[in-house]
């Protein structure tokens, strides 16, 4: 059933507030960046956050925020079992997500949904204000299971519920051989390699896979990536790779990067202060970061055309950039309308890019069809839009 808010309708923040008012203990499942995320958005609504515990076995002497970090058997023995949790960490392993289905069947749980990059927090408001966007984006999908996805993950969002999140995710080799049919490929681009993971994925699909470009903007992922690729002709493989160190972007240059050599890391670049001069809440730094460098950027055209040459073909692009998804979107136009490869697009890294991408994939090319599908995890991560022909 499709999710349709009212202006009325109360988000998890307002639901916090106002079970905070009344007494009710709320305590943070983990610490970390996700963590001060989630209580930057508290303080903003005035919710109070009593404590901050880890799974029992997991509790090694820390301190987060002044205060040590508590296993969940002393949270319970402290708060009792009426304690509102909020999930502060991320995760796809299946042993933690039984561990945080072990809080979850003994204590209200929630997931709050925080931006991984940008300013904009997806509240009740934001919602609203954007609803005709939304529905535009919706009515792109082209089967009943994309829209399901979307509605899913639009439901979650506003209200942080775990059950609810964990029945949109499904499994990649369904898309890659149902949506995408990997078996085509011959030539692919992947913006945001990491170490070459998401490249030895695809070509467990792809079989007939034989040149890639891979841009990838971190030096120690960068160093993985190139050793894996030598390795990879080493052993005979036939797949060239054309490892790339820069950042997909919209034009040549070279832009700041917080360098933290995991597959996080970012050229999202969110301001200390929003445009009227108020601290933005979500502001990246070297305290969550780490150290700050700059990075070349450019854009897939260009490497295209340079690498492989614009009269070759290109199959697939997946676009996995940790927040420039729409940068580096525009910089790959030329190709996505002289070849309308198959695209596989991020779209959790901001609030916005629900919305934003799948309406900017449809000027650059209107002849796509789009699925979108979420693989498993909590929070909502991992969720991608796939564009075809």
């Amino acid at each position: 059933m499709r999710f349709t808010p009212t202006p009325t309708t109360p988000d998890l923040w307002h639901y916090l507030k106002a079970e905070s008012d009344g007494g009710r203990p709320i305590l943070l499942y983990g610490m970390g960046n996700g963590a001060d995320k989630i209580i930057a958005v508290c303080e903003k609504f005035g919710i109070t956050v009593r404590d901050c515990f880890a799974s029992d076995g997991f509790v090694r002497g820390h301190a987060f925020h002044g205060r040590r970090v508590l296993s969940f058997t002393e949270a319970r023995e402290t708060y009792g079992d009426g304690m509102i949790v909020l999930l502060s960490f991320a995760s796809s392993r299946p042993d933690v997500l039984e561990l945080i289905g072990r809080v979850a069947d003994t204590c209200e749980t929630y997931a709050p949904d925080v931006p991984v990059c940008g300013d904009a927090l997806f509240d009740s408001a934001f919602y609203e204000t954007h609803r005709a966007e939304f529905n535009a984006a919706r009515d792109l999908f082209s089967d009943e299971e994309s829209r399901a996805v979307y509605d899913g993950i639009i439901t979650y969002k506003l209200s942080g519920r775990i059950d609810i999140l964990r029945a949109t995710e499904s499994e990649a080799e369904d898309a890659y051989r149902h949506i995408l049919h990997a078996e085509a490929f011959h030539t692919a681009a992947d913006l945001g390699a990491y170490n070459g993971d998401s490249l030895r994925e695809l070509m467990s699909y792809a079989p007939s896979l034989s040149t890639a470009v891979a841009m990838e903007p971190d030096r120690r992922n960068f160093k993985k990536l190139t050793d894996w690729a030598a390795g990879l002709s080493e052993t005979g493989n036939g797949l060239q790779v054309h490892a790339v160190q820069a950042g997909a972007f919209d034009k040549s240059g070279t832009l700041h990067f917080h360098a933290s050599g995991n597959r996080n890391a970012t050229l999202c670049d969110t301001p200390a202060f929003t445009p009227d001069g108020a601290p933005a809440m979500f502001a990246t730094s070297e305290q969550y970061f780490g150290k700050t460098v700059s990075v070349a950027v450019r854009p897939l055209d260009e490497v295209w055309a340079e690498r492989v040459g614009m009269d070759t073909r290109l199959d697939y692009i997946k676009y996995d950039v940790e927040g420039s998804e729409a940068a580096a979107l525009g910089g790959s136009a030329e190709v996505i309308r002289a070849f309308s490869p198959a695209l596989l697009v991020s779209l959790y890294h901001k609030s916005e890019d629900l919305f934003a991408l799948p309406l900017l994939i449809r000027k650059l090319n209107p002849h796509y069809r789009f699925y979108l599908r979420r693989m498993a995890g909590v929070p909502a991560w991992d969720i991608n839009l796939y564009c075809v022909k």
